[in-house]
């Protein structure tokens, strides 16, 4: 690799040893930290790549002085640490600080994105910091956080897609264990920004660790505290928003606290924010145009050093959410909200062992439990007419889902073997159940001249139960044939309860340093990934059936009541599966300007989805029977007719520069394609023949840039967040809530946001203070989210919703000088 070697030369050129680890202040191993060495005086300069245990070593000519280096990404830079070699198989250690803010022009820099050559797939990180500096709407919430990283889309409800996939398709965690949720598998826990350390993104060819999750994963890593006592407050003052009149807009309020329970052994970090929040749609009217929501999340981390080679680890997540009035707009008003209430309680402990030679072994459980109530406005029909909705929404539910995971890893020593082998298994365990309680009452369609089109009712019992266990195991191997090379290989193995199937899941992946191209990585790699199975579509059959009655313009009964019912017969079913396929170029000019172009194949085949099987087939014979002398309109059975196609091409930049700042854009062209672009479901009142089309969160064209740059004067500094694409894609429909023409046919306009903020540091009575205040959506775009969609309305294809331009405030006190 010219000028940069691999750090294990052969025994022949050899003469000594030097090994160490690389771990962060509370002796936690830091793996894929880049370790150089070089020798002062001489021309010598040798690097090498921490394992999984933060360990490295080097072969050198000779007893002596050597100056070593170190940076990882998302930490603070080590800079010429002394080193004196005076024996064979010295042993070192390097402590490298993770990324925090820093208050005043001291000596350390960020580590900028680094050629990670231990690792194939296509990654992207995010640290705390940054987390922080973003000028995002709701500066409170992880969620909104992540649409900064490339690749990640929100949709206009707050959803968050990674590849062009549902967001069920994305295996979230939280410090390891998986935070998907129990029954609707989406990322629904909410984490403030300050409690997190970084977040990392993974798509492609997943190490075989990760399954569950067919667009990749995304891993959320919080802080438990050092030996340094840390506390902040932001937003502790609300901070006021004007439109059409002067109002508290949103108000999150968060305080952090960490320190040393014991130091040197065992430390804490706790964080809570309260999110107060109030909608003000501008086209109701006054008194009918508001709602408000409040939310509160705390999360506890511990770590306990029992022993240097012995690290403990606990954490506690608690989220509760209070919505009343929620799904406010100009289509529909007040009457036809939900009043929400949401909780969620999330507990791990993980504990883990260091051997000798790199070995480790990691076992941890977790408990996820969620509850949630929808309470309707009161017990009218809900009507559907071209002008929006009125009445009161026709579900009443309570709903509770649990998921408890076990997960043990082994991670071996390295291994010799036609170059160096790291060797990694482990297995995965996790037992999941739902309960519900539902009633609906019912709903009707309109026409456009004001005369009932159809009428919805529903039978059976909305009361049941649905459990499954999943049980995989993996096994990954790292190879290393010779320096510049790497090959991973891997093997999945996924079982679970609902489904029967016993599946493996292949993986193969490479990166390579081309000669004489320190700075040049490229990376590729094929998988095969199962999803996680939704336990929501095995409930279906188990929930109520509708039934519907079809008048004429004169009110007289043309047909029904007709069943429409959810079916699964006792035909084995296929595993969905799907197949990524990645590449990259990534380049680092001159340690300085970051870039990288990717492309990412996804394709999916055999997936879960539930299509209507009249007329080409009778009625099952049971269900014909329970409904003796009934009409149906429709049979929705489940089955494996799922097909997904995703590519996107991208290209990123980023620098990081003046030891503290940074910038980061991207551009994204993509598609996302189904054949089950509508999720067919006993309360959606959607009907679709054709359900083949754009997802409805599909982008084509999409650039995403942020950054924290230097202002004028000193501890002054501007921050950025700008994004602008395609606008989302949306249906057609007529009375019946039929989709007309092609599923996803239209577009909404082109979507622009620029927030752009500024910010002074400073001291006030020996404490430390940052003021920041900055317009979002400063360009006042509307960027609309609502649409008038119905055919027969005379405001057929008139837009609503979006936010105008917000000059937002931000206070935050950092602690004592």
């Amino acid at each position: 690799m010219g000028a940069i070697v691999c750090a294990w030369f052969s025994a022949a050129w050899a003469d000594v040893r030097l090994v160490g680890r690389v771990t962060d202040e509370n002796n936690v191993p830091v793996p894929g930290a880049q370790v150089t060495l070089t020798a002062p005086g001489q021309p010598l300069r040798l690097q090498a790549v921490t394992d999984l245990s933060g360990r490295f070593g080097f072969r050198l000519p000779a007893l002596g002085d050597y100056l070593l280096a170190a940076e990882c990404e998302n930490y603070f830079r080590l800079k010429e640490h002394q080193v004196r070699l005076v024996e064979d198989g010295e042993e070192v250690t390097l402590v490298l600080n993770p990324v925090r803010e820093v208050f005043e022009r001291i000596d350390v820099s960020h580590s900028a994105p680094l050629l990670d050559f231990d690792r194939t797939t296509q990654e992207r990180r995010l640290s705390g910091t940054r987390l922080v500096d973003i000028p995002y709407p709701r500066t409170a919430s992880l969620r909104n956080a992540l649409r900064a990283v490339p690749g990640i889309v929100q949709d206009s409800r707050g959803g968050l897609h990674l590849n062009g996939a549902t967001e069920e398709q994305v295996l979230y965690t939280l410090d390891g264990f998986q935070i998907n949720d129990p029954l609707t598998g989406r990322f629904e826990s909410r984490l403030s920004v300050e409690s997190v350390r970084g977040v990392e993104v993974s798509t492609g060819n997943l190490s075989a660790e990760y399954g569950k999750g067919s667009a990749g994963a995304l891993a959320v890593k919080t802080s438990a505290g050092d030996d340094t006592w840390r506390y902040s407050a932001t937003n502790f003052l609300p901070g006021f928003e004007h439109r059409k009149e002067l109002y508290i807009g949103g108000w999150t309020p968060r305080f952090n606290f960490s320190g040393p329970i014991r130091r040197g052994r065992a430390w804490f970090a706790y964080g809570t924010d309260v999110h107060y929040d109030q909608l003000i749609v501008e086209d109701l009217p006054k008194g009918e145009n508001r709602t408000r929501t409040w939310r509160l999340n705390n999360l506890l981390r511990n770590q306990i050093n029992l022993s240097p080679s012995h690290i403990l680890y606990t954490g506690v997540l608690t989220n509760a959410w209070t919505a009343p009035r929620n799904g406010l707009s100009f289509l529909d008003p007040l009457e036809t909200t939900v009043d929400r209430r949401n909780r969620q309680w999330f507990f791990d402990i993980k504990d883990q062992l260091y051997f000798g030679r790199g070995a480790l072994l990691e076992a941890g459980f977790a408990v996820n439990r969620t509850f949630a109530r929808e309470i309707p406005q009161g017990d009218g029909v809900f009507q559907l007419t071209p002008e929006g909705k009125r009445g009161n929404f026709f579900l009443d539910a309570v709903r509770k889902a649990n998921r408890d995971q076990f997960l043990a890893n082994l991670f071996l020593p390295t291994l010799g073997l036609g170059g160096s082998h790291q060797l990694k298994a482990g297995v995965d365990l996790a037992w999941t159940d739902y309960w519900q309680d539902t009633r609906r009452t019912a709903y009707e369609n309109f026409r456009a001249d004001g005369t009932r089109l159809r009428r919805v009712t529903f039978g059976g019992n909305g009361r049941f139960d649905r459990s499954n266990f999943e049980a995989a195991s993996y096994l990954q191997d790292s190879w290393k044939p010779r320096p510049g090379l790497l090959v991973d290989l891997g093997v999945r193995q996924d079982w679970d309860r609902l489904v029967g199937n016993f599946v493996l899941a292949p993986r193969v992946g490479f990166a390579w340093a081309p000669p004489g191209m320190d700075s040049t990585k490229i990376s590729g790699g094929w998988g095969r990934v199962y999803d996680q199975t939704p336990l929501r579509l095995f409930t279906r059959p188990l929930d109520q059936y509708s039934l519907t009655t079809y008048f004429d313009r004169s009110g007289v009964v043309v047909r029904g009541p007709a069943v429409s019912a959810f079916w699964m017969d006792r035909a084995p079913l296929k595993t969905p599966r799907y197949h990524n396929l990645n590449l990259g170029l990534e380049h680092r000019l001159a340690n300085i300007l970051y870039t990288r172009f990717a492309y990412f194949r996804r394709r999916g085949w055999q997936g879960f989805t539930y299509a209507n099987m009249l007329p080409e087939e009778p009625p099952p014979t049971v269900l014909a029977a329970a409904f003796p002398g009934r009409v149906f309109d429709a049979v929705y059975r489940m089955g494996n007719r799922r097909e997904d196609v995703f590519d996107s091409f991208e290209i990123t930049f980023r620098q990081t520069f003046h030891k503290q700042y940074e910038w980061m854009a991207s551009y994204t062209r993509s598609r996302a394609m189904s054949n089950a672009v509508v999720d067919v479901a006993v309360d959606d009142p959607i009907l679709v023949s054709n359900n083949v089309g754009r997802m409805p969160w599909d982008a084509p064209h999409r650039l995403v840039s942020w950054g924290l740059l230097p202002f004028f004067w000193h501890n002054w500094a501007v921050a950025y967040l700008v994004e602008t694409r395609n606008g989302f894609p949306f249906s057609v429909v007529d009375d019946d809530s039929r989709i007309q023409g092609q599923v996803n046919e239209l577009r909404f306009p082109a979507f622009f946001e620029l927030n752009l903020h500024l910010e002074r540091r400073f001291f006030f009575r020996k404490h430390r203070w940052a003021l920041r205040a900055g317009f979002n959506n400063i360009t006042g775009r509307r960027n609309p989210n609502v649409v008038n969609n119905n055919l027969s309305s005379p405001n057929f294809m008139r837009y609503y919703g979006g936010q105008s331009r917000a000059l937002n405030f931000r206070l935050r006190w950092l602690g004592r000088q």
